[in-house]
């Protein structure tokens, strides 16, 4: 029952952070790092953000195999089906916020930083589920496993990095910048204090939601 119920939460989560995405990605002015690479192809290409999201993350789990080998757990290949309903997550609240158009610069900062809490809350509430991570922090945790570095500081050259291939992606595809602005450093900055805020506000939910653990 347990197990059941933090599933549950996990995909609550997983829809709030795919809600984060797209309203960072609604405001206009870049989106979160993990998603700075597929989104910066899916204005180039046919394929939609979402889709994109999911090729991405199957690339991502591969590497972590090839990181891991022996020691890549089975059950982290949940993280296929999780990767694929994210995407499709992703799409499906891109649709949903149509109305969020922000037409003034004010305006597209309000936009990012709401999806910057939501993606924040989204966030905690799958670290909350403890059950499975999106392909994107487990790949972060398989280099720290396979190298010993902290995971901190490799989650930010992760991001680091992500942020800069999409900007080279974009040169290559545009000759501009398109799709990595400053609230894609804005994000990737805030959105785990926000998460870690949550944390600490919320820390009695785990008491409650799994009183056994």
């Amino acid at each position: 029952m347990e197990t059941l119920k933090r599933y549950i939460i996990f995909l609550i989560g997983l829809f709030i952070n795919a809600l984060g995405v797209s309203f960072i990605t609604k405001a206009a002015l870049g989106t979160s790092p993990i998603s700075s690479i597929p989104y910066t192809l899916s204005l180039g290409f046919s394929p939609t953000l979402g889709q994109f999201t999911i090729v991405f993350s199957l690339l991502l789990i591969l590497l972590q195999i090839l990181i891991l080998r022996r020691r890549f757990q089975k059950i982290q290949l949940l993280q296929i089906p999780v990767s694929i309903l994210f995407g499709y997550f992703i799409d499906l609240t891109m649709v949903m916020l149509f109305f969020v158009e922000p037409q003034n610069y004010p305006a597209k900062v309000v936009s990012l930083l709401i999806g910057c809490v939501i993606l924040g809350f989204g966030v905690y509430t799958e670290v909350l589920a403890n059950v499975v991570m999106l392909p994107g922090e487990a790949f972060v945790k398989s280099v720290c496993t396979a190298f010993h570095t902290d995971f901190g500081i490799t989650k930010v050259c992760f991001d680091a990095g992500m942020t800069i291939c999409a900007g080279l992606i974009s040169l290559l595809l545009f000759s501009t910048i398109n799709g990595v602005r400053e609230g894609t450093v804005i994000a990737a900055l805030i959105v785990g204090l926000i998460a870690r805020f949550f944390g600490k506000k919320l820390s009695f939910l785990n008491n409650i939601l799994f009183p056994a653990a």
